[in-house]
C-alpha cells in the first residue's frame, strides 16, 4: 500500500492530508526523521518557506529532509515548498534562509505580491483532469502569497506558466537581478511582456514536481494524481 508523507512544520499540511485519503492513499504527518521513514514520497506543503526553515534547523531535521529529497524518492513542493526545493531563491527575508535545494530552478519569493494579492488564474498546463501527461490542457490554480520562476536548468521540464508582472517588491529585487546578469547568457529565461512576463509556475525535474499555486485549495486533483503516478512508478522501479 502506498503511503505519502506530508511535511507538517507549518503550513496547508491538513488540505493535503485530505486528498490523500479522498483518493484512497494514507499520508501521513512528517515533523521528524524517523516519520520519514517507510513513506513512498513526500508532499512539501504551502505556507511561510522561511517559517518551516527555521523550524527545521531549530529541530535537527533539516539534514535528514535533504537526504530524503536526494535519496530519488518522489517529491512534490507547492507554494513554500517549491521555494524549499529550488537551488536559488530571490527576495529573501533579511539574513536568508535555509534551502533544500535539488531542483535547478531561480525562484522569486512572493511575485505575485502579498496576502491581498492572492488570486485564481487560468493557465495552460502538460497534465490532463486524469493527472495523466498531456501536450496541452487548461487548469486553473490558487495563488497566495506565490512564489514564481525565473529561470529553469536544462534539466527541467517546464509543465505551465502564465504571464503575471511582478508586485512592487519583487519588480526592484528582478531589476537588481537583471542588472547583474545583464552580461550572461539567456538559457531558458522566459521573455518580458512590457511590465508582465512569462514565468513559470510547475515543474518537473526527475523525481521531484513543483507548483508555484496550491492545488490543494481546489478540487482540482489533477497534480495530485499526477504526483501519485510518480510514486506508483518510483514503487515499481525499486521491486522491479
Amino acid at each position: 500500500m502506498v503511503e505519502v508523507g506530508v511535511l507538517a512544520l507549518q503550513g496547508a499540511f491538513e488540505e493535503h492530508i485530505e486528498q490523500l485519503e479522498q483518493l484512497g492513499v494514507a499520508g501521513r504527518q512528517v515533523r521528524t526523521a524517523a516519520e520519514l521513514e517507510g513513506i513512498d514520497g513526500l508532499i512539501m506543503p504551502g505556507g511561510e518557506s522561511s517559517a518551516m526553515a527555521l523550524v527545521g534547523e531549530a529541530d535537527g531535521f533539516w539534514p535528514d529532509l535533504k537526504a530524503f529529497v536526494q535519496s530519488g524518492k518522489p517529491v512534490w513542493g507547492t507554494c513554500a515548498g517549491m521555494i524549499l526545493l529550488s537551488d536559488t531563491a530571490l527576495a529573501q527575508k533579511r539574513g536568508g534562509q535555509a534551502l533544500v535545494g535539488g531542483l535547478d530552478v531561480k525562484v522569486c519569493r512572493n511575485y505575485f505580491g502579498a496576502q491581498i494579492s492572492s488570486m485564481e488564474a487560468a493557465f495552460d498546463c502538460s497534465v490532463d483532469a486524469e493527472g495523466a501527461p498531456t501536450e496541452k490542457d487548461s487548469c486553473t490554480g490558487v495563488f497566495i502569497r506565490a512564489p514564481a520562476i525565473l529561470e529553469a536548468g536544462e534539466g527541467v521540464q517546464v509543465m505551465a506558466s502564465l504571464v503575471a508582472a511582478p508586485c512592487a517588491k519583487a519588480a526592484r529585487q528582478l531589476a537588481n537581478e537583471e542588472r547583474v546578469t545583464a552580461v550572461e547568457p539567456a538559457a531558458k529565461k522566459p521573455k518580458v511582456v512590457g511590465e508582465a512576463r512569462e514565468v513559470i509556475v510547475a515543474v518537473r525535474q526527475g523525481h521531484i514536481l513543483a507548483t508555484a499555486f496550491h492545488p490543494e485549495l481546489t478540487e482540482d486533483l489533477r497534480w495530485l494524481k499526477y504526483f501519485l503516478g510518480m510514486v506508483r512508478a518510483g514503487n515499481s522501479a525499486q521491486g522491479a
